[in-house]
């Protein structure tokens, strides 16, 4: 059994986009609830963790946004963009957030843990360098990239990014850079208008941004084929000393925003193939936080599947996601048609051994 931290605290329930917004406070309480539920919570590690300042947030996002973000504290419902609302306590959750991936990225190379999945809201993969957009403030994981290497020397780091949506402010952020490789798997066309298969970084990042842009509809063969195809051999052939996952559980069937038909047994192989390409090519560096998933019980089956394979162990009780040998076959084993994934292929060939 590996050492899985778990981040999660009642603050990040204090961020209240207003009623009706589907990236509410519900999102995170029905799997802490989950959580606290019998012996679930107990095989994984806590770790005490703080907000970031100014100093942290400017890694990638400008002073004007952080100023902008700040201002929010202590005013009911304001509106950074028509989708990203903030209320009293929403700066000081989404400081808290970033505070989260880094403590974990800082915890995994001191050896105190093995991986780590970051509870966190708000989310961060829309948010630009100069924006706060798609219910995102700060870009927890590009933050956290930037954190390791300026202040762990990194030199490789590979996000793999699994949302629904494109996931563009973290395109923006390294698409000049071989120093992180960003890997996204979404729908398109779609919001927020990026991630076309040809979108693959400039200069010293070319080749170093890899889109699968998905028509919609996609399940747990699709999605298998994309990691068993692309995923792995591109993390072999890069070597990451760090690999951080955008989890969107906004993939799953039933989710209101989008329509694939991705189910837990999809997304415990999809971590399960990522813990596995970790041990392999960074001795197991590897950090998931949340994106986002808007069906609660989706939400939750997905993100108790990603604890199993982080953690290593069956969960058992009242949540049927444990994964199957003989669907680890079938998913191992996926052949189904995929033009979109071909195309990436085409296009990833240019860069990758693969």
């Amino acid at each position: 059994m590996r050492r899985t931290a778990i981040y999660r605290d009642d603050l990040f329930l204090q961020h209240q986009p207003g009623y009706g917004h589907p990236e509410s406070p519900d999102r995170l309480r029905v799997i802490y609830e989950a959580l606290d539920h019998d012996q679930l919570g107990k095989r994984f590690i806590y770790p005490k963790f703080s907000p970031v300042g100014p100093d942290v947030l400017q890694l990638n996002h400008s002073a004007a946004l952080v100023k902008r973000v700040m201002n929010t504290q202590g005013h009911e419902l304001m509106a950074l963009d028509p989708d990203t609302h903030t209320s009293p306590r929403s700066h000081e959750a989404a400081c808290l957030a970033v505070g989260a991936l880094i403590n974990g990225i800082g915890r995994i190379f001191q050896g105190e843990i093995d991986n780590a999945f970051c509870l966190v809201r708000p989310p961060g993969h829309h948010a630009e360098q100069e924006n706060a957009m798609g219910f995102c403030l700060y870009n927890n994981v590009a933050v956290a990239a930037r954190w390791a290497l300026e202040k762990l020397g990194l030199q490789r780091i590979m996000i793999v990014d699994w949302d629904l949506h494109h996931g563009n402010g973290t395109q923006e952020s390294f698409h000049e850079t071989d120093q992180v490789l960003y890997l996204s798997v979404h729908k398109y066309p779609y919001y927020p208008g990026t991630g076309a298969a040809l979108e693959n970084g400039t200069d010293k990042g070319e080749g170093y941004t890899v889109n699968v842009p998905l028509p919609g509809g996609q399940g747990d063969l699709e999605y298998a084929r994309v990691f068993n195809e692309l995923v792995v051999p591109i993390a072999r052939a890069y070597q990451p000393e760090l690999i951080l996952i955008s989890c969107g559980l906004d993939i799953c069937k039933g989710d209101p925003l989008g329509d694939m038909q991705v189910t837990p047994d999809g997304i415990a192989w999809m971590t399960r193939t990522m813990v596995e390409v970790a041990a392999e090519v960074c001795q197991g560096r590897l950090l998931v936080t949340l994106e986002g998933g808007y069906n609660l019980t989706a939400l939750c089956n997905g993100a108790l599947a990603v604890l199993a394979e982080l953690s290593g162990e069956p969960i058992t009780g009242d949540w049927p996601i444990n994964l199957s040998a003989e669907k680890a076959e079938q998913l191992a084993q996926a052949q189904v048609p995929c033009p979109a994934l071909d195309q990436a292929l085409l296009i990833a060939r240019e860069f990758w051994p693969i």
